[in-house]
């Protein structure tokens, strides 16, 4: 709307001044000397006005753009005073002002927050210019790990550490490297690494530095938790029914001394010995491969009966399964059927899954952890662990064979994660199938029968 009025106001100067000098023209041709003077002084004022108003809008906005030249926003126009289209274009000036003070703000937030977390990191950061070594950004954590002052151009780390400057600034670390700092005469492993980068017509290089014997030492220190929380794992799961199995049969002897006319089956007794002497043998021999996981892969194969697998399995866990009122039922289609394994190690992974079952089947209706093997398609054996209990929800089941990961509060996380590894060892799979509320089935799949 302003944009029209000030059109219409320019014509109407424009047709004023045409009928000045139509008028003018007019009076020399009569020739009159009051029209001729008369017009003379209305074209004058009418050229000088249109010229004002004209250039007012140019000055304005000339006025207006050296303001941005010199990123001077600071200046408000009054839109409430003078014509309607210089008012129109008093607002838009302001509102560019705001707009630019707007952008300036929030990058001067950003800024802000920029500077504050590249404070806060455990990293070292600089960046200066490549031609003149001025330093444009310099953060604590480098300091700290250069062992420095604040600087403002890099000749200072020259003059002070040149085997300092020459490692950090001279050496090119593109990927990362580790390179030694001696700081306070102590040697220190930090990771470096640089890079080039330019705004507008000037290079800056960038340079991160991390001290990372703080983080290495940390490291160790958590493996070795880990690895202790393993072992512990796994010597508990295989203690716990070989103490159960020892209790049982104690108390089977201290009855026999008590009542001697009832007789102790010797068979029995002789079976319970012999899982007892067979687990703390695949203990031993579990510690041993454990200790030696850079010879993991050399495993103790030997054809092994599956029936006697599962009796070994029935001898160890029966008794501390019946105390807990679960039924372990064992199924197998072929007596005759072998396997190739390293009977020690998947007898511990069918330790596992067993007690894993079993926890699972705490405060279920009639709880059973059914065993079986069975040959599926081309013969290849498979060991299937079922039980009725309380299932794996749908959104943790693709996790729990992640080390370390549980949902128990006392629980490590690596017992499915070492049975995979176990059956990996052995060019095998583990498969799981889960329903929450049912119960869970997992196959041990192994290459081929013997």
């Amino acid at each position: 709307m302003a944009y029209k009025r000030y059109k219409l106001i320019l014509f109407l100067r424009v047709i004023i001044l045409f009928l000045c000098l139509l008028a003018l023209a007019f009076g020399v041709n009569r020739p009159d000397k009051y029209i001729i003077v008369s017009s003379l002084i209305g074209a004058v004022f009418s050229v000088h006005g249109l010229y004002k108003h004209i250039i007012r809008r140019f000055l304005e906005i000339d006025d207006f753009f050296e303001a941005v030249k010199y990123r001077d926003f600071s200046r408000w126009f009054n839109e409430k005073s003078g014509p309607e289209d210089m008012r129109r274009l008093y607002k838009g000036f302001n509102e560019v002002n705001k707009t630019i003070k707007e952008i300036n703000s929030e990058k001067e937030t950003q800024h802000l927050y920029l500077q504050k977390i590249l404070e806060m990191v455990d990293a070292g950061i600089i960046a200066y210019n490549l031609s003149t070594g001025n330093v444009l950004w310099l953060n604590e954590a480098f300091k700290e790990i250069a062992d420095t002052p604040a600087f403002k151009r890099i000749s200072f780390v020259e003059k002070r550490k040149p085997s300092l400057y020459n490692e950090i600034f001279e050496t090119v670390h593109h990927n990362g490297d580790t390179i030694n700092i001696n700081i306070e005469g102590n040697a220190v492993k930090a990771l470096i690494s640089s890079s080039v980068f330019a705004i507008g017509e000037e290079k800056y290089k960038l340079i991160v530095l991390q001290n990372i014997d703080d983080t290495l030492n940390k490291t160790e220190s958590e493996a070795w938790k880990k690895l202790l929380s393993v072992m512990t794992h796994e010597i508990m799961n295989s203690i716990a029914p070989i103490s159960s199995l020892a209790e049982t049969l104690q108390s089977h002897i201290k009855q026999s001394v008590l009542h001697p006319e009832q007789t102790i089956d010797m068979e029995d007794l002789e079976a319970g010995i012999e899982s007892i002497k067979k687990r703390s043998e695949g203990l031993l021999m579990f510690a041993k491969t454990y200790r030696s996981l850079n010879k993991v892969t050399n495993l103790n194969l030997s054809k092994v009966s599956v029936g006697e697998l599962f009796e070994n399995i029935k001898n160890l866990m029966q008794p501390s399964l019946d105390a807990k009122g679960i039924k372990l039922i064992f199924n197998l289609e072929d007596p005759d059927l072998c396997i190739q394994i390293d009977a020690y190690l998947i007898e511990q992974v069918l330790i596992n899954l067993i007690l894993n079952s079993v926890e699972a089947c705490e405060a279920v209706n009639d709880p059973h952890i059914i065993i079986s093997a069975n040959k599926k398609v081309k013969g290849t054996p498979v060991i299937t662990v079922t039980d009725n209990g309380k299932g794996i929800p749908e959104e943790i089941i693709d996790r729990i064979f992640v080390p370390f990961f549980t949902t128990k509060k006392s629980g490590s996380g690596i017992g499915l994660s070492l049975c995979k590894q176990i059956m990996l060892l052995h060019k095998g799979r583990v498969q799981i199938k889960s329903i929450e509320g049912e119960g869970t089935m997992i196959n041990l799949k192994f290459m081929s029968e013997y």
